[in-house]
C-alpha cells in the first residue's frame, strides 16, 4: 500500500478518517471510494492505490465509523456475518452526510487539481447513486449496487454523470429490481446502464469467487472512459506510444522501454505465446529477445488506429527480411532470406499515463506460407497478398473458396 490514513472531518465537529492515496504525479482530480460491506480493508486500498495509479487523488472513507470505526473484514463466512449485523444500524441519511463532508475535505486537499467524482462497490455503489442524487459529485460510478430499486424516487435529483454496473446472475439485485432502475433512469442523458450477463455480484473483486476477468476489465474501462471525460486527467495515449516504439526499435534501449511501463506490466503476442510477465521476465525479453532481435530492414507502415480513454489499437502492415532468427515471432527457425509482409494489429493498454499490456495479433499461417513451411495450395491460407489487399481493397476477394465461381451464375 502506499497511502496513508487521514482525519476527515468538517468545522471541527465529530470526526472519521479514510485512506487516501495519491497519483505518481503528485496531483490530480479528487475521487471518493465507497466500499463494501467489509469497510476500508485491504482490499479497498489496494482499489484506491490502483485509481491513483489512474491519475486520481483517491479518499476512500471509512463508513462504518458510526457502527464499529476502523472496521475491516474479511469477505468470508465470518466477515460477512459482521458486515450483515453493522448493516442493520446503517442509515443512508447519514451515510450522505459523510459524503458532503469527504468531498469537501478531498477538494480542500492541495493535491486535488479539479473536480471529484465517487466511485463505489456493492454498499458503494448505492452510495455512488446517492452520491449523484444528493451532492455536487460530478460523475458517480456504482457497481452492483443493493438497494437502488428503492431510492428511484431520488432519480429527479441526480446532477451530474450516473453510470451503474449490474451483474446479470446477482440475486442481491435480481432481474425484477434491475427493471425498475432501468424504468427509473434508463432514459436520463446522463445515465448510463450496463448489465453484464453471466457473472456474479462481486464479479470486479479480485479473489472473490465470482471475480469475472472479462467484466471486470470492460466495466473498468467503461468507468474510466466516464471519469476521464468528466475529471480528466488527459493524456495523450498516441504521445506515450509513439515514445515506447521509438524506444524499441529506433533506439533499442530495454530499459528506457521499460521506462514506459507500469511497475509490473506484461506483453503477449498471441500467436506464439511469447512476450513476459511481470518487470523481470518482460525486461529479459526485450533485452535479450525482441529489442535486437528484429532484421535490420523491418519497416511498420501504419494502416489505422483507434484511440480510446484507456487504450489505443494500432492496425499497421509488419514487414521485414527473414536474414535473422527472430524470437519472438519465428521461434527456432532458421534465416530463409525472404521477405515477409504480414497485417499486424496491437491492443495496447495504459493506466494513467504508462503503458500496463499489449496484445499482438497477427496471421501465422501467413507469415509461414512467405516463409516456405506451408504449402498455400494445400491450405486455405494466404502468403503476402493477405498484407497487399488490407493496403488495396479492389484486389480480388474470395480466391481461396473453391464454390465461389459456382455461386456466379446463381447471382445473375
Amino acid at each position: 500500500m502506499s497511502g496513508t490514513t487521514i482525519s476527515i472531518s468538517e468545522h471541527g465537529n465529530t470526526s472519521f478518517t479514510g485512506y487516501l492515496a495519491l497519483p505518481p504525479s503528485g496531483s490530480g482530480p479528487g475521487l471518493i471510494l465507497c466500499q463494501e460491506i467489509f469497510g476500508v480493508n485491504a482490499h479497498i486500498r489496494e482499489v484506491a492505490d490502483l485509481y491513483a495509479q489512474e491519475g486520481y487523488v483517491v479518499l476512500a472513507p471509512d463508513f462504518f465509523w458510526r457502527q464499529a470505526e476502523g472496521c475491516e473484514l474479511e469477505p468470508d463466512e465470518a466477515g460477512m456475518q459482521k458486515a450483515m449485523a453493522l448493516l442493520e444500524a446503517f442509515r443512508d441519511d447519514e451515510a450522505v452526510e459523510d459524503l458532503h463532508v469527504a468531498l469537501a475535505v478531498l477538494r480542500a486537499r492541495p493535491e486535488v487539481t479539479g473536480d471529484c467524482g465517487v466511485v463505489g462497490f456493492c454498499l458503494g455503489g448505492k452510495l455512488a447513486y446517492l452520491a449523484a442524487a444528493h451532492t455536487d459529485a460530478s460523475v458517480c460510478v456504482g457497481y452492483y449496487g443493493v438497494g437502488i430499486e428503492h431510492l428511484v424516487d431520488r432519480a429527479h435529483a441526480l446532477r451530474g454523470r450516473l453510470v451503474l454496473h449490474f451483474a446479470g446472475n446477482d440475486a442481491h439485485c435480481n432481474e425484477a429490481a434491475r427493471a425498475t432502475i432501468f424504468a427509473a433512469l434508463g432514459q436520463r442523458d446522463n445515465v448510463s446502464l450496463y448489465v453484464y450477463q453471466g457473472v456474479d455480484h462481486a464479479f470486479a473483486r479480485f479473489g472473490s469467487p465470482h471475480f469475472d476477468k472479462s467484466a471486470s476489465t470492460l466495466a473498468h474501462d467503461r468507468t474510466i472512459g466516464a471519469l476521464r471525460r468528466v475529471l480528466g486527467p488527459h493524456y495523450d495515449l498516441e504521445a506515450l506510444w509513439e515514445r515506447h516504439l521509438q524506444l524499441e526499435f529506433e533506439t533499442r534501449d530495454a530499459d528506457a522501454t521499460m521506462q514506459t511501463m507500469v511497475a509490473e506490466p506484461y506483453v503477449n503476442h498471441v500467436p506464439t505465446m511469447t512476450g513476459g510477465v511481470g518487470y523481470a521476465s518482460l525486461r529479459r525479453f526485450y533485452q535479450h529477445h525482441f529489442i535486437h532481435a528484429n532484421p535490420p530492414d523491418t519497416r511498420q507502415i501504419p494502416v489505422s488506429r483507434t484511440v480510446g480513454a484507456t487504450q489505443i489499437v494500432d492496425e499497421i502492415l509488419f514487414c521485414f527480411t527473414h536474414t535473422r532468427e527472430i524470437d519472438w515471432l519465428l521461434p527456432g527457425i532458421a534465416p530463409t532470406g525472404r521477405q515477409v509482409e504480414i497485417p499486424l494489429v496491437g491492443i495496447v493498454k495504459f493506466r494513467g499515463d504508462k503503458l500496463c499490456h499489449e496484445h499482438i495479433y497477427w496471421d501465422q499461417a501467413s507469415v509461414l506460407v512467405q516463409i516456405g513451411l506451408i504449402d498455400a495450395g494445400e491450405l486455405p491460407v494466404a502468403g503476402m497478398e493477405a498484407a497487399r489487399k488490407v493496403m488495396d481493397e479492389t484486389l480480388p476477394s474470395n480466391t481461396l473458396m473453391n464454390r465461389w465461381s459456382e455461386s456466379e451464375m446463381l447471382s445473375s
